[in-house]
């Protein structure tokens, strides 16, 4: 799988920047997300690496057949009327598991949101886990994997300097992207 998603990636004239060496356990920050398109090109990207990462999904796209192939490539359901933790379920996924890598869109949307949600810096500091910031460029036409940050605490902070990471990011539809 792995010879074939680097085949694909040479084909659409894609390529692979920055960090190599990404920890077992992370939380993979994904921007920016302003197509349905970013979800197969980071899945091929990331397949490409020999890695697979999980992601969360809105649990609507979970009916059959769908759910099969969302369940296969690594999604996990989110039911967003339910009032439980995420934070707290994805915690202990890490907590049970040796190798997990979670990519998260921070916008939650594909329209232009500068108000990005705070789940996967939250999900990190609760499971001690780095977060990897990627960045899908559609200028440059490469996922660069700028850099591993550890959640300090200091959300509004760590939240800036993460956003100022994608400055210059180009996203599939520029007009959507908002940091």
């Amino acid at each position: 799988m792995k010879s074939i998603c680097n085949f694909i990636l040479r084909l659409i004239g894609w390529k692979i920047t920055g960090l190599n060496n990404l920890p077992d356990k992370c939380v993979i920050c994904v921007a920016p997300h302003t197509s349905n398109w970013d979800l197969p090109l980071g899945l091929i990207v990331y397949k490409a690496m020999g890695r697979k990462a999980s992601f969360l999904i809105k649990k609507e796209w979970f009916f059959f057949p769908m759910n099969l192939l969302f369940k296969l490539l690594g999604g996990i359901p989110v039911d967003r009327s339910r009032k439980s933790s995420l934070t707290e379920q994805m915690a202990e996924i890490y907590s049970k598991r040796e190798n997990f890598q979670l990519a998260i869109t921070p916008e939650a949307t594909r329209k232009a949101n500068s108000e990005w949600k705070k789940g996967f810096y939250f999900i990190a500091m609760e499971a001690d886990v780095p977060i990897v910031i990627a960045a899908l460029d559609y200028g440059k036409k490469e996922a660069n994997f700028k850099q591993i940050i550890m959640p300090t605490g200091d959300v509004e902070g760590d939240i800036a300097k993460i956003k100022a990471l994608y400055k210059d990011v180009v996203a599939r539809r520029p007009e959507h992207f908002s940091i």
